[in-house]
């Protein structure tokens, strides 16, 4: 955990506290050019989201906060008001890159340089991407590539970019059982946790689950096309979903959990209350 301040001559203006892979330990004693925050698209929502690139993209993370009313930090001498928890999870950069490839695909249907499929006049930030290591080592996993002298050039391949999703998938289903995470009931959102284990729990839960969570990071016409290739069956809906509100637009998490049968499920916000006074 980290926090981070500037000052503007004896006024505190910017502070907040900050959970981050241990890669930043050493810019967050001294900051460098090498570590900085850019906003770019999410591929899911095709808004801004803001992203760190530490040490010069060598890892990128996205920027999630954890928030709750009437909570402040304690930071030193200071009190800080904004009680939100920022924390930094890393995000494979090709999930971002892939938005583009599919949006060139539509659009011109041939292949291209790199540095013309990754575009963004909204975005101008997302051209970083293309100068992380992991994109060069991995652009090959979901495009078709063509090499002319000492240029690369690129088309997107969902065929490719399914079987490469589903490798994704297969880690996280791993990754799940490994650590005995409790995936029964449908469950396809970290928002919530399951306080037991199901007994009836089956292969097809795990692969939901982990489907739901690759999901947060691909756009939705993928997400489909993954569920068909993961030959995931359709779930009931036995319930009505809740009316959306006006303007509102619920992500690919947020449905499935609306179907998700919470019985014996708590809030993660719940696990962070203060905690009543006893009596004796």
């Amino acid at each position: 955990m980290m926090s981070r301040k500037k000052k503007v001559g004896d006024v505190q203006c910017d502070q907040w506290v900050l959970v981050a892979p241990e890669t930043l330990k050493d810019d967050a004693k001294k900051p460098s050019s090498k570590t900085l925050f850019a906003k770019l698209r999410s591929p899911l929502t095709e808004k801004g989201n803001m992203y760190l690139f530490i040490n010069s993209g060598q890892q990128i993370c996205e920027m999630k906060a954890f928030q709750e009313e009437y909570r402040s930090w304690f930071i030193g001498q200071t009190v800080q008001q904004d009680g939100r928890l920022l924390y930094a999870t890393p995000v494979d950069p090709l999930f971002l890159v892939i938005y583009y490839l599919i949006k060139a695909d539509k659009e011109q249907g041939k292949f291209q340089p790199a540095e013309q499929i990754v575009v963004d006049e909204e975005f101008p930030s997302c051209n970083l991407l293309l100068k992380c290591t992991q994109v060069e080592k991995s652009l090959h996993h979901v495009t078709e590539e063509k090499e002319i002298g000492s240029k690369k050039f690129y088309k997107y391949s969902k065929e490719k970019t399914l079987a490469w999703l589903k490798k994704k998938v297969d880690q996280t289903v791993k990754v799940l059982k490994n650590n005995d995470v409790c995936v029964g009931g449908g469950v396809q959102s970290a928002s919530f946790i399951r306080i037991k284990q199901e007994s009836d729990v089956k292969e097809e839960d795990y692969l939901r689950y982990a489907h739901g969570f690759i999901s947060e990071y691909i756009p939705e016409e993928l997400r489909a096309e993954l569920s068909q290739y993961l030959n995931l069956p359709d779930i009931s809906d036995p319930t009505p979903e809740p009316p959306a509100k006006a303007n509102s637009k619920m992500t690919a998490a947020q449905k499935s959990l609306a179907k998700v049968d919470k019985t014996g499920m708590k809030s993660i916000s719940s696990f962070f209350s203060p905690k009543g006074k006893s009596t004796k």
